[in-house]
């Protein structure tokens, strides 16, 4: 760039320089040195700063890490809220043909209800076609068949279709599939009547226990309804516990718990944590009715004497 020309030190320590580039050298000194040191300040700085900045960002990362983890997860629904349309996750699950999913009468060892000596009375009374004691459709004496109301527990225990649920201040309303019938369980406060008369769907009065789960209990049941698909009996004295729990936005657990002395020992889960899935609010509920003339017209097709079995 400049002429290879050699410098002389003087006593003072200043060099001493051919006069013609005494221009260009005071320009160097003046403008181009100061900057060089500037930049040799700066340039630390700068990558001490780039290296500050990856480092905050590592950790900003790590720190958000979880959450994006979890945003692929249900996020959590909001307190003391059931509301929506809910269906179980499995469809069979819900059609329990052969008595309550989790104890149902298939003859095992397992599943013995251990009826008191009435309750033994009561069902040998009830004639199903379904079950290991099943009898022909001719000589069953199913009262659902008859499009009698199937009542409750039964409306939990057999075709448990889309159900929908409504809430208000005082209230929840159970609107099932089947049947097209609605249940009112009361959150006012109020306790359970202690003789009510007897309801097809029983009297229904529940609790939250915590932000996310719902207790009901229900009584005064009419007998002349039966328990399960399988023909389990009950009496007017029998006393259901329902337990909702919902675990997540998207997710409703069921478990139900009978307690009848008069006709089991001992009482006994028909339902354990039985999942459903949240549905989308414009979810069409199919029509499941139960039509006399439709069950006339069956039973001269199939329900003769000596028909084979369901």
């Amino acid at each position: 760039m400049f002429p290879a020309k050699p410098l002389a030190s003087s006593a003072s320590g200043i060099a001493r320089i051919d006069s013609s580039l005494r221009p260009v050298y005071a320009l160097v000194r003046r403008r181009i040195l100061p900057c060089l040191a500037f930049c040799a300040v700066l340039s630390p700085a700068l990558l001490l700063s780039r290296s500050a900045v990856a480092q905050n960002t590592s950790v900003r990362d790590k720190v958000r890490a979880p959450a994006t983890a979890g945003a692929s997860k249900s996020t959590a629904a909001a307190p003391h809220d059931l509301a929506g349309i809910w269906e179980p996750v499995r469809t069979g699950d819900g059609i329990q043909p052969s008595g309550a999913l989790n104890m149902p009468a298939d003859g095992k060892p397992e599943h013995d209800l251990h009826f008191t000596p009435l309750g033994l009375e009561m069902a040998k009374r009830n004639k199903s076609s379904n079950g290991p004691a099943q009898v022909v459709t001719a000589e069953e004496n199913d009262p659902a068949h008859a499009c009698e109301p199937q009542g409750f527990p039964r409306e939990e225990l057999f075709e448990l279709r889309a159900t929908e649920i409504l809430q208000n201040r005082s209230q929840v309303v159970m609107l099932y599939t089947y049947g097209r019938v609605w249940r009112v369980i009361w959150t006012d406060g109020r306790e359970l009547p202690k003789d009510p008369d007897p309801h097809w769907y029983g009297y229904s009065v529940g609790k939250w226990k915590d932000d996310y789960t719902f207790v009901v209990q229900t009584k005064g049941t009419d007998e002349r309804t039966w328990m399960d698909n399988a023909g389990r009996p009950h009496s007017e004295d029998l006393r259901v516990e329902e337990v909702f729990y919902r675990v997540n936005k998207d997710t409703l657990e069921l478990s139900m718990t009978i307690n009848d002395p008069k006709v089991y020992a001992r009482p006994w889960v028909a339902l354990n944590k039985l999942q459903f899935h949240l549905k989308p609010p414009n979810f069409d509920l199919v029509e499941m009715m139960c039509s006399p003339s439709e069950v006339a017209e069956y039973n001269k097709k199939h329900a003769a004497p000596g028909s084979i079995k369901r």
